[in-house]
Formats: C-alpha cells, sequence, structure tokens
C-alpha cells in the first residue's frame, strides 16, 4: 500500500536529519584538520591534533573512525547549515539547542567529536569529549527520531564482520578504548554509547555471534558497569568471558603502555565469566564488614549471595546446574544444599541465601541427624536401615560418616546401640556430635522419612562425584586429552541421568 501522509512524512524528517548529521560530521572532521579557511581555526584543530597524538592516535586512525572537533564558538556550526535546513529541523537534530532567550547555539562547543553511525554506518549522532577539565567530560547526542542510544552500539557498523569471522565480540565502556582495542589488532569491539549495556544491543550482538568479551575498566564504577553487563549477556544466552585489566588501567590507558599484544594475549587469556566472579566474590566476602572477622562459614555464605544472583539469570537450565556444581566446588559448599537454596531463592524471588545452622562450623545436616535418631531410637526400622546403609555406602564422606559406621556396625552385630559406649571409640570432634545429636528433641520415625534422608546423602553423592568429573573435564581439556575427555563426558552424563531420576 502508499505510504500514508504521516509515514512519508516521518520517513523525509529522518533523511534530513541524516543528512544533516553527514554534514555536521564533515564540518567537524575539517575543523580538526585545519583545513577551513577561516581564520583561528587551523590553531584549534593543531592543539586538538597534538593531544590527539599524544593519546596514541595517527591520522590514520583519525580519519578512520571520523574523528572531529567542535570549535569553541557558539554557532560555528549552526552558520554552516542554517542556509540548508530551518531552525525547527536543526533543534530536531539535537545540534542545535536554545537558551533561554529562545536564540539557537550550537550544542557541541570546543569537543573532540566522535561519530555515532547506526548498523548501516550512517551517521546518526555524537559523541563529545571535552578538553581539559570541562564538565561533563562526555557530552552524547539526545535522542532523536534517527537515533535511541539504547539501540545503537559505537562502532559496530565497522566491527560486525569481525564479530562473525571470529564468533566473538569485545564490549567496552567508551569511543577512546573502543578505537585503542581496535587498533590493537582487535577490531571485533563495540561499546554502548554512554550507557550500561541494553537488552536491544545484547538482542543486536546475538545476531552476529553468541560469544562475547566485556573489557570495562577495573575501578569501582567499571567493575559495576562488568556485573551488570554480565548478567544482561547471560539472561540473553550469552558464553561470556572477562578481560581483566591491571587496576587504574582502562584498555585505551593498557595498550598505550603495554602494547597491542599485551592486550591481544589478555583477550586470549579471558576467563569465563564466572572465573571471574568468583574471584570477585571471594574479594567481597573477605572484605565485607559482615564476613570481617568471621570464620569461613559466614565468609562463604557472603561469597554464595555474590555469586547467586548470576547463577540464578542463566537461562539454559543445564549450563546452570554445570555452574551449580562449580561454585560449589569453587566456594567448597554442599553442593545438595546449595542447589535447594538456589530453588528456593527462586521460588521465594530472593537474591540471597539466608544463613543457616549447615553453614555454620561444626553443623550436622538434617537428613544425616535424622539417620543417626533412627538408628539410636526405632527399634522397628533401624536393622533395615542399617543393612541398606551398608549397602550402599551413602553415610560415606558425611560430616556424621564415624558416628553412622559405628551405629551401622553395633546394629548389624545385634545390639542395641549405646550413645556413651559408642562415644568411646570416636575422636572428641566426633563424640560431641553424637551428644549434640543425641540431646536433639526428635519425634518417632516413619521408614519414609528414613528412606527420604537416604535418597538425600544418595543425591548428594551423586552432585559430588559430578562436581569432580566436571573438573577432572577442565583438567583434560587443558591438557588436551580428548579420549579422557569423551570418557568423563560419559560419566557425567550417566551422572546427570543419576540425578535426572532422582529428583522425579
Amino acid at each position: 500500500r502508499p505510504a500514508s501522509a504521516e509515514q512519508e512524512q516521518a520517513t523525509k524528517l529522518k533523511a534530513a536529519l541524516a543528512e544533516i548529521h553527514r554534514l555536521a560530521a564533515a564540518f567537524f572532521q575539517e575543523k580538526l584538520s585545519g583545513s577551513e579557511p577561516r581564520q583561528g581555526s587551523s590553531g584549534e584543530g593543531a592543539v586538538v591534533r597534538a593531544y590527539l597524538e599524544d593519546r596514541g592516535l595517527i591520522a590514520a586512525t583519525i580519519q578512520e573512525f571520523g574523528i572531529g572537533y567542535a570549535p569553541a564558538g557558539g554557532d560555528a556550526l549552526l552558520r554552516v547549515l542554517r542556509g540548508k535546513f530551518p531552525d525547527n529541523l536543526l533543534e530536531a537534530s539535537g545540534l542545535a539547542i536554545r537558551d533561554e532567550s529562545g536564540r539557537l547555539y550550537d550544542r557541541f562547543r570546543r569537543r573532540i567529536m566522535f561519530p555515532i553511525a547506526n548498523e548501516s554506518g550512517k551517521v546518526i549522532a555524537f559523541g563529545g569529549r571535552a578538553l581539559g577539565d570541562e564538565m561533563p567530560k562526555y557530552l552524547n547526542s539526545p535522542e532523536t527520531p534517527i537515533y535511541s542510544k539504547s539501540r545503537v552500539l559505537y562502532n559496530l557498523h565497522r566491527a560486525k564482520n569481525g564479530i562473525r569471522q571470529k564468533d566473538f565480540a569485545v564490549v567496552v565502556e567508551g569511543y577512546m578504548d573502543t578505537i585503542a582495542v581496535a587498533t590493537a589488532g582487535v577490531p571485533n569491539v563495540v561499546a554502548s554509547c554512554g550507557t550500561s549495556l541494553t537488552e536491544t544491543q545484547a538482542k543486536m550482538l546475538y545476531r552476529f555471534s553468541r560469544h562475547a568479551l566485556v573489557s570495562f575498566d577495573p575501578d569501582s564504577a567499571g567493575v559495576a558497569a562488568t556485573e551488570r553487563s554480565l548478567s544482561l549477556l547471560l539472561e540473553q544466552g550469552f558464553d561470556v568471558r572477562v578481560v581483566v585489566l591491571p587496576s587504574g588501567q582502562d584498555p585505551d590507558l593498557f595498550v598505550r603502555q603495554q602494547g597491542a599484544e599485551a592486550y591481544q594475549k589478555k583477550v586470549a587469556e579471558a576467563p569465563p565469566y564466572l572465573d571471574y566472579v568468583i574471584a570477585r566474590a571471594r574479594a567481597a566476602a573477605t572484605g565485607s564488614d559482615a564476613a570481617a572477622g568471621s570464620g569461613g562459614a559466614e565468609r562463604k555464605l557472603a561469597a554464595l549471595n555474590f555469586v547467586l544472583p548470576y547463577i540464578a539469570r542463566i537461562p539454559d537450565r543445564i549450563l546452570r546446574s554445570e555452574w551449580a556444581s562449580r561454585v560449589a566446588h569453587e566456594l567448597r559448599i554442599d553442593e545438595p544444599i546449595l542447589r535447594q537454596e538456589l530453588r528456593k531463592s527462586a521460588a521465594d524471588r530472593r537474591t540471597n541465601i539466608q544463613p543457616r545452622k549447615e553453614f555454620l562450623p561444626g553443623g550436622v545436616k538434617l537428613a544425616e541427624r535424622r539417620l543417626v535418631h533412627v538408628l539410636l531410637e526405632s527399634e522397628e526400622h533401624r536393622r533395615q536401615l542399617a543393612e541398606e546403609m551398608a549397602k550402599r555406602g551413602v553415610h560415606r564422606g558425611t560430616e556424621t560418616e564415624a558416628i553412622l559406621e559405628g551405629l551401622i556396625g553395633v546394629v548389624l552385630a545385634g545390639k542395641s546401640p549405646d550413645p556413651t559406649a559408642l562415644a568411646g571409640t570416636l575422636s572428641e570432634a566426633d563424640s560431641r556430635k553424637l551428644f549434640e545429636i543425641v540431646f536433639e528433641p526428635s519425634g518417632p520415625a516413619t521408614w519414609e522419612e528414613a528412606a527420604s534422608c537416604l535418597e538425600a546423602l544418595e543425591h548428594r553423592r551423586v552432585e559430588l562425584e559430578l562436581s569432580e568429573v566436571q573438573r577432572q573435564i577442565e583438567e583434560a581439556s587443558r591438557q588436551k586429552d580428548s579420549a579422557r575427555v569423551r570418557e568423563l563426558l560419559e560419566r557425567k552424563q550417566e551422572l546427570r541421568k543419576r540425578l535426572t531420576v532422582a529428583t522425579k
């Protein structure tokens, strides 16, 4: 159908705004080159060129990225555009704004100008960096009919082919970071335009690759941006890695000081996002007020609460389960407890795990305690339970292994367990645990309850073995032992089947 009058008007408006931005980009570049004959312009351009050269930008790079300069005068660009476009259109472009008296003047003055292009390469906005200490340091174009900052990635039109070829994108914060990384031999680099990464921007990247490396500043703001971007990329299904730079060095400074090869090495060695988050979790737990001066259990809980939101945001259930196993292994947390808490936090829409007795030093887990009670007190079920535990060995490796092993031996020998006699055969720590359990209040046990406790221990044992198999897979992969990896993957699949059956 023919376009409506409104559609035709919108199309004409966008075309006019695109032309205004094309002319403005040429104007800014001309001012930087100093070729404009007006008096004083070449002087300003020379100062800015010297500044850019000091930042490591050669003429070819300046030309490639279309960098320009907005002069200090209040209407230099306006005078060029006014004869071609009406004032209302210049105001709609965002390049001109009105003062309190209603007079139009240039939005960008005395700033280094970075043109922002859409995916097809048309300039649709600008980012202007102030010279000296002027604030704001970066001034971006406002939202217009052709520009929405949440829907544009800086440098995507140049980077998209590199992203496809290398099958990953490097995401940085700013214009200078993008240019530095690109000139360091990593052309598949993009940046969000002065904001945190958005869902729309993540979806744009996903069309070219499902792999992303986040390389933000290592300062507190950069770390926060990294963590927000990690969460967003994970929710969109990305495989994410993190480029970790020394404190005080953003990508631009790192490339200038350490060189292109050093940055390329950082990219090649970028750890998976979970390694980064676990390292951050440990640092946060160690330095947090809640954990300062506390025992290992409290630090583990603080670290776990730091990691939990990232695990919870992984959309793929199998991958989420694998990372839960990895976190349990790395933080030395009982995996069944971690999984139970993850399920609870998801159901309650919580992003933290509440302190529980199982995390406290010397704490004995509920299923183990209940089995000790059954073996001590239930004449009806203790024999069957002891035989089942001896056959399956589910108590081995638990916190109460020595206690349960002693009770099983006594029951299978046809004797009634005596806590005092058993305590004499145990270590001081195990003896103390035994009496803690004995003096706990407990009601009569059913066989169904005892069987449920056995299944909980079996589930825990399978998950622990799964965690160890995952660790062995990673080790075999590093050693490039493909036969061993295949063998371990088969074992991993068997264990996952057992877990699936156990949870049905």
